[in-house]
Formats: C-alpha cells, sequence, structure tokens
C-alpha cells in the first residue's frame, strides 16, 4: 500500500511562530484562501500605504487596533465576500483571518468588530478620500518594473445597488434599481485595477468623464509609468 504524500505548503511565520497546516479537525476556517490574500497584500503593502494617509486623533496609549490593522482586516473580509461590515464580528475570532492579520489562532488578540469598522469608514475627510485614490493609482504605477511603450485604460461604469438610504445612493431608470454609478479604470494589458470612484446612481456625462481622465493622466505622469 502507497503512503503518498504531499509537499508542505509554507506560510510566512507569525510572531516567530512556525504555521503547518495538517488536515486533523480541531479549529479549523472555512476561508483557508485568504492566507494567500494575505500574503499578496503583504507583498503590495496596501493597508499600511492607505493607513499612513488617515490621520488617526487617538491616544496612542489607549489603541487596540491600529488603522493599518482594520483596513487589512476590513479588506480581506470583502475579499472574501463578506460584504457587511457585521461579518466582522464573527471573523474576528476566525483563526484563518487571525493568522491572515498577523495574529495567533488561539493566543492573539481578536481583530476589531463591527463597531470599530464603521467608526473608521466613515473617518476620513474629502482630502483624504483623494489622497487613497490616488494611492491606489500609484500602487498601479509602482507595479511596473520598467515604463511600457504604452498603456491602454479600460474605462467603464458600473452599476452597485444599494439597499437602504446610502449618500449618494440614487434610483436609476435603466438599471431599474437604487445604486451607486463608481467608474472602473482598469489596465487593459494587465487588468490591474488603476482607480476606482465612488459617485451618485447617474450614468456620467460626458463632462465628467474629461474631468475625472485628466486628473488621472496627471497623476500617471507625475508618478509613472507614462513619462510627462
Amino acid at each position: 500500500m502507497s503512503d503518498d504524500t504531499s509537499q508542505p505548503f509554507l506560510f510566512p511565520a507569525i510572531r516567530r511562530k512556525k504555521i503547518t497546516a495538517d488536515f486533523d479537525g480541531g479549529r479549523i476556517t472555512s476561508d483557508g484562501g485568504v492566507l494567500l490574500l494575505a500574503a499578496a497584500e503583504r507583498r503590495i503593502g496596501l493597508a499600511d500605504r492607505l493607513a499612513r494617509l488617515i490621520a488617526d486623533p487617538r491616544n496612542p496609549r489607549r489603541v487596540t487596533h491600529g488603522v493599518a490593522d482594520i483596513l487589512r482586516a476590513r479588506m480581506l473580509a470583502i475579499a472574501c465576500g463578506y460584504e457587511d461590515a457585521d461579518d466582522l464580528d464573527h471573523l474576528r475570532r476566525d483563526p484563518g483571518f487571525k493568522l491572515a492579520c498577523g495574529r495567533l489562532p488561539d493566543t492573539g488578540r481578536d481583530l476589531c468588530s463591527q463597531p470599530t469598522i464603521s467608526r473608521w469608514e466613515n473617518a476620513p475627510t474629502l482630502r483624504e478620500v483623494i489622497r487613497l485614490t490616488y494611492a491606489l493609482v500609484d500602487t498601479w504605477c509602482d507595479s511596473y518594473a520598467r515604463p511600457p511603450v504604452a498603456v491602454t485604460l479600460d474605462i467603464d461604469d458600473t452599476v452597485d445597488v444599494v439597499h437602504g438610504h446610502q449618500q449618494l445612493a440614487l434610483f436609476n431608470a435603466h438599471h431599474d434599481e437604487r445604486c451607486f454609478m463608481p467608474i472602473h479604470v482598469y489596465d487593459a494589458a494587465t487588468s490591474r485595477p488603476v482607480a476606482i470612484v465612488i459617485r451618485p446612481g447617474k450614468t456620467p456625462s460626458g463632462q465628467e468623464i474629461r474631468g475625472h481622465l485628466r486628473r488621472l493622466i496627471r497623476r500617471i505622469r507625475a508618478t509613472g509609468p507614462i513619462p510627462g
């Protein structure tokens, strides 16, 4: 009888603790893929990059969850299909999500809860939101090791249905839904996201599109990969 074995899948150590994947039960998670997402996030450094752009008026001595930790938990939850911040009330104790956020699954501090998430989702000022948007553009620019010969941008507005009375939500007759209509911009060659602009649920005019494009191209030319 053969005894088939497979090579272990290596994960980064957390607080000098080795992570070993096995299948003998115990505390388990249904979102093991979050560890791969976390590895990608750490490589890009997105949560830390965005956190530096948001003012934190809290007393450092009383802070339990840093801004980067809060953003990381929220982003990973959304990426795994948990769109509602209420899901963090359960996921904050999930061993997979705790490992993904640099916490030990049993002895590590639980992640932030829904009230903390909600407070910080409404905390950034308009200027900070603009800086966050430009940070995403800069992240895309940094993804190029060498400037490309040309860049093709794929731009479209997409219906984002809402369930309630959120700010900027409008009724759109074409889609027959109350929604947002964010503008998405992607790099056509690599399918990487370049920028996303949240906006009211109405179809953008040509004048509005030109304004967004003008600011976007100015930012890209200022930071790369397209020379001025």
